[in-house]
């Protein structure tokens, strides 16, 4: 089957407000919205819209046990892992079990995210 397709549109355009949703735990501080999934495989691409002011201090970093890479698509976000601003253009393709975050933002940033969830490395414990 893989991944879902859609047609050209635009999920910055302020008339697909309604398509983002709450991040679980992070209301009022992000927002997703997923771009395309494969069912089967769990693969995703998906949209992470951090509010200006947001801080995830409070989560710590995290890890995953499998890749995903990460494009800044606008705005600016520090990563307290890396002791670094990441602003528009800034892409890292992260391997399995690398911490990243907290995140924090003034202005606010739009993160695209492509995870490989099936992709699990049996060394990440």
């Amino acid at each position: 089957m893989g991944k879902s397709t859609a047609t050209y549109w635009n999920p910055l355009n302020p008339e697909n407000q309604e398509r983002w949703a709450p991040i679980k735990g992070l209301e009022g501080v992000a927002e997703e919205l997923t771009l395309s999934a494969d069912p089967v495989t769990g693969e995703y691409t998906r949209l992470t819209r951090f509010l200006p002011g947001a801080d995830t201090s409070s989560f710590g970093g995290k890890s995953h046990s499998y890749p995903e890479e990460v494009f800044i698509v606008s705005g600016r976000l520090y990563d307290r892992a890396f002791d670094m601003w990441l602003e528009a253009g800034h892409y890292a393709s992260r391997p399995p079990g690398e911490v990243h975050g907290p995140f924090k933002t003034d202005v606010g940033c739009v993160v695209l995210e492509v995870s490989f969830p099936n992709r699990v490395s049996s060394d990440i414990g």
